[in-house]
């Protein structure tokens, strides 16, 4: 659904733009994840030789904006994440909630219309999960679409809709009323 493999069979069209009909080379592809997702990696992903500004920083590297925009971006980013007090701190400085919330505000910089997330909560105590999923909610609230991949069914409260996969077969395909 990213545009990082070529699936088997199917289609994959987001925002009426076909990721696999061969209008869009890699660098297309490329383009396409910078300007409509976000990504949040169970492992974090984060440059320890940057500091948690310049991490988030990068997803907006590619894209034809002017440094204040995405210095602002970015602040506003952390700020989300309550972590713009921390932005001089390389990963190795940070607790590993911190590390998942710098991830998380990486993710959101570019305001995705599509953010993916890989266990986004397993590394975060009870009160800053309920802080992040909040700000998941009110992200779709906005028209934001979360795909999110997780073991926590706590995190899975109050979702509009909810898939749960076994052993590669979808079951329990819900969607509240």
């Amino acid at each position: 659904m990213a545009g990082l493999l070529h699936p088997s069979e199917g289609q994959v069209v987001v925002d009426e733009i076909s990721l696999y009909g061969g209008l869009l080379n890699s660098d297309g592809l490329a383009r396409f994840r910078s300007e409509y997702l976000g990504f949040i990696f169970q492992a974090f992903n984060l440059l320890p030789y940057m500091s948690a500004l310049e991490n988030v920083l990068l997803p907006l590297a590619p894209l034809d904006i002017n440094h204040s925009e995405k210095m602002q971006l970015a602040k506003n980013a952390l700020d989300k994440v309550d972590l713009w007090d921390r932005k001089d701190h390389p990963p190795g400085k940070l607790s590993g909630g911190q590390q998942q919330r710098v991830a998380i505000a990486r993710a959101l910089v570019n305001q995705p219309l599509i953010l993916f997330a890989d266990e986004p909560t397993g590394n975060l105590d009870s009160q800053t999960k309920d802080e992040i999923m909040q700000l998941f909610n009110h992200l779709n609230e906005l028209g934001h679409t979360l795909i999110m991949v997780t073991h926590d069914d706590s995190a899975l409260t109050d979702k509009d809709r909810v898939l749960k996969i076994k052993d590669g077969v979808v079951s329990g395909a819900g969607v509240k009323q």
